[in-house]
């Protein structure tokens, strides 16, 4: 089992952003250091409410020469909002500057607010995404590329900038619903689990998944990657204490901003804590927090654990706190998998 780190970057109004900055790289090193093996983060544009971030590409390439030898990713690249050719530079780039050590992790996203900033209309945001990341691809890998379209027009064009990583850096599609699930299957070297959904979603989705890899005639993934919350302290209730109202203002910015509402009908943010926590968060003592994660690997073969262990407004004692724990105590008995 590998192990990474998935920085929270969102942060309050009043946070100073510098200091988070500064923040961020200190959780970086401590677990570059503790031996884990990788580090994502993600993306929003215009963020609402009492929230601001620093975007994705800058910020992975101020924490890449951080990283050490884990990898970094993207997890994810709001992919139909950006050119295609921008993305393709953009991201053989982030290749060369992690030595042929990155994930490229794209997804469809789902704010109306970040959709219309960009220009992408209703009805077109599926149709742009597959025809950005199919250009995208044969950017890297073909000698001469032709395409037109309302957004993009090249003729006869060859991208002499090209990933490290041959034919491209291993390509992961997160997905919340049947349909996008298939597309992963279909489109990506890998479905990315979200971090949402109970285990009784992920247990039906990983049977859409595998259906779609058959049906597409794909093995199945060599790495299968989840990202979840988890939080470790001495016991269940301390972890509670100290992530819980960090964690509940995560998923009730979450509901605002309608990040449940792709998802399955069962599946809703707008409620108590304990309702929500249950089946969904990984919150307790290592020994805990290793039994709730079991299933991951034993019934589902993920096989690449992204922890997100800290969120907007927690000190940062109290993710290092979780950070050691889990470095210390759950790290060993996760990379024994």
């Amino acid at each position: 089992m590998k192990v990474g780190l998935f920085v929270t970057n969102q942060q309050y109004l009043a946070t100073d952003m510098v200091s988070a900055l500064d923040e961020q790289i200190t959780m970086v090193r401590l677990v570059r250091d503790k031996g884990w093996d990788s580090l994502f983060s993600g993306q929003h544009y215009l963020n609402e409410g009492n929230n601001q971030q620093l975007q994705l590409v800058p910020l992975l390439a101020r924490l890449i020469p951080e990283a050490g030898d884990m990898t970094v990713g993207l997890g994810i690249l709001l992919l139909n909002l950006h050119n295609p050719v921008y993305t393709a530079e953009t991201v053989a780039t982030l290749d060369v500057l992690a030595r042929g050590n990155f994930v490229f992790g794209v997804g469809l996203g789902y704010r109306d607010v970040e959709f219309g900033a960009f220009g992408v209309p209703k009805g077109q945001r599926v149709k742009r995404f597959e025809e950005y990341l199919e250009l995208i691809l044969r950017l890297w890998t073909e000698e001469s590329v032709t395409h037109h379209s309302d957004t993009c027009q090249l003729e006869n064009v060859r991208m002499n900038l090209r990933p490290v990583q041959k034919p491209y850096p291993p390509l992961w599609i997160a997905a919340n619903n049947d349909r996008a699930i298939q597309r992963a299957a279909r489109m990506g070297d890998a479905w990315m689990i979200n971090p949402h959904s109970t285990m009784d979603t992920i247990r039906q989705h990983m049977a859409v998944y595998r259906d779609a890899l058959s049906a597409n005639g794909k093995p199945s993934p060599k790495e299968l990657p989840a990202i979840k919350e988890l939080f470790c302290a001495k016991d269940r209730a301390s972890a509670l204490e100290m992530a819980g109202p960090f964690l509940l203002g995560k998923y009730q910015d979450y509901a605002k901003w309608g990040q449940d509402k792709v998802m399955p009908e069962s599946e809703t943010f707008d409620q108590d804590f304990d309702a929500l926590m249950a089946d969904r968060f990984v919150l307790g003592s290592p020994e805990e927090c290793y039994e709730q994660l079991r299933p991951y690997w034993e019934e589902f073969g993920v096989n690449h654990l992204l922890i997100r262990t800290h969120w907007a407004g927690m000190p940062l004692s109290t993710s290092l706190h979780s950070i050691r724990m889990i470095s210390d105590e759950l790290l060993p008995a996760l990379h024994s998998v």
